[in-house]
């Protein structure tokens, strides 16, 4: 690992907005917060994993991987993050090294390629992602980067996130700081207004942001940038003339809010798009910080009144579900924002939250998930596949939201499930998510299928068909 990537490592590890890594001695803090993962162990979790999924979504640039192939192609596509526009953030990019350039090196590759992008495709940018490959053989992709700027006068981003480094999280901080170094405060914005903010740690899964861009230009608030999703350069560039951040994933990217507070004094809070409640009380937030930060103070009435008339609104689209799935009980398995924002999207909807998962999950999380379920709420920390599905064998839970990599234990228990994650085709952001997420949830759980796959098969477990064939019928000679 390379001196400059290990004093990066270790200025993310002194993070102040992460009381976890601050509660600790100054010794264990400098050893971060999980172990570096041995090789191999890394797939589809490593370093240079998280940092392409936290870039990624800014849709006008190129993103190229330096590497083999099959580090792009684990990569490519990961989620569903949706663009207005551009569709360049799409096209999988990667300098495909061999043998050859293991041995003399990939630099002269990685230029190639970066000059092959700008030729064809003109991005406004190009992010080159390192990879354990091209750290372990040498390739200074910060130098390249440089000269290629110089070269052909456009900005090319260094990323180096190489898999070895530690884990997805460690990645998408490291993603983070690449902005900080590189992009954000380079470009000036061609207007200001006092309602500027910017979205951080907000990827636009399936176009959740599209529902609620709306309620902040009913407000006049303008999104000066989203970081990542639906992301264009120059407006991340510019970023740093915002009045205000909203925090949506602080696992993620809240190196970005604290060193922006710290460097442009842009204050920030940690928000969420999900539920009723917390869409309503995020908005109230924006607009107190915009007003504190020198916005009219008649926009805080604006905010109410927008309030009143899409909670009355909301309330009365869910009402007819909320008969239907109230007493339900729901296993929640995911993590970060979602460990506590759906909690309490879910319960406006009248169902019970028999688990929670809190792997991936910060200690604000936690303290979030106490206040809203009480001081008895079960937080998993780790279930296991059997333990999952153990739950949903003996009827403990009526329905699981979780990633796609869980939905077989709940098929397997013959159990509705519904995916809550990345990968979903249904936004869930808003108040308007908030009724999209109780109308799949009331289609899964009453969907008939259930009913049908339960019935016992009309054969026992000897393979004896019951009531046909006896299976102690003995066939005379």
């Amino acid at each position: 690992m390379s001196v400059a990537l290990k004093a990066k490592i270790a200025e993310v590890f002194e993070e102040p907005g992460c009381d976890k890594n601050q509660g600790k001695s100054e010794k264990e803090r400098k050893k971060g917060c999980t172990k570096q993962l041995a090789p191999g162990a890394a797939a589809g979790g490593c370093a240079f994993d998280g940092a392409k999924i936290a870039l990624q979504p800014v849709a006008d640039v190129a993103h190229l991987v330096h590497g083999p192939i099959a580090c792009e192609g684990n990569s490519w596509d990961n989620r569903h993050s949706a663009s207005s526009g551009p569709q360049i953030y799409r096209t999988g990019f990667t300098t495909d090294i061999n043998e050859l350039d293991v041995i003399y090196g990939g630099e002269k590759r990685l230029f190639k390629s970066i000059r092959e992008i700008l030729d064809k495709y003109n991005p406004p940018a190009v992010f080159v992602y390192q990879t354990c490959v091209t750290a372990l053989v040498g390739d200074d992709i910060e130098a390249v980067c440089q000269r290629a700027t110089a070269k052909f006068g456009k900005p090319i981003i260094p990323v180096n996130a190489p898999g070895f480094a530690g884990p997805k999280n460690l990645g998408n901080k490291l993603g983070a700081e690449a902005l900080l170094d590189y992009v954000i405060g380079t470009v000036e914005p061609e207007f200001t207004t006092p309602y500027d903010i910017n979205i951080i740690g907000e990827y636009n899964l399936v176009g959740e942001l599209w529902q609620v861009k709306p309620l902040l230009d009913a407000l006049g608030i303008r999104i000066l940038s989203c970081i990542a999703g639906d992301g264009r350069y120059n407006e991340i560039a510019s970023a740093h003339r915002a009045k205000a951040n909203m925090m949506v994933c602080s696992k993620s990217m809240i190196n970005i809010a604290t060193k922006m507070e710290q460097r442009w004094g842009i204050p920030y809070f940690e928000g969420s798009f999900y539920g009723i409640g917390d869409m309503s009380d995020t908005l109230r937030q924006i607009a107190k910080l915009l007003v504190k930060q020198g916005a009219p103070d008649d926009l805080l009435l604006r905010t109410e009144q927008l309030i009143a008339v899409e909670e009355a609104r909301a309330w009365q689209r869910i009402a007819h579900y909320k008969e239907r799935l109230t007493g339900k009980r729901v296993l929640l398995i995911t993590g970060g924002v979602k460990s506590w924002s759906v909690v309490a999207a879910l319960q406006e909807a009248g169902m019970e939250i028999v688990g929670t998962s809190i792997k991936k999950s910060t200690k604000e999380d936690k303290e979030k998930i106490k206040e809203i379920m009480g001081d008895d709420a079960h937080m998993i920390d780790n279930m296991t596949p059997r333990e999952m599905y153990a739950m949903l064998r003996d009827a403990r839970a009526d329905i699981m939201l979780s990633g796609g990599r869980s939905q077989f234990v709940a098929l397997k228990a013959r159990m509705p499930w519904l995916d809550i994650n990345q990968e979903r085709y249904h936004p869930y952001g808003g108040y308007e998510g908030m009724v999209g997420l109780v109308r799949e949830i009331d289609r899964a759980i009453f969907n008939p299928v259930w009913q049908q796959v339960r019935i016992p098969a009309p054969w026992g477990d000897d393979g004896e068909t019951l009531g046909a064939v006896s299976a102690t019928t003995q066939v005379s000679a």
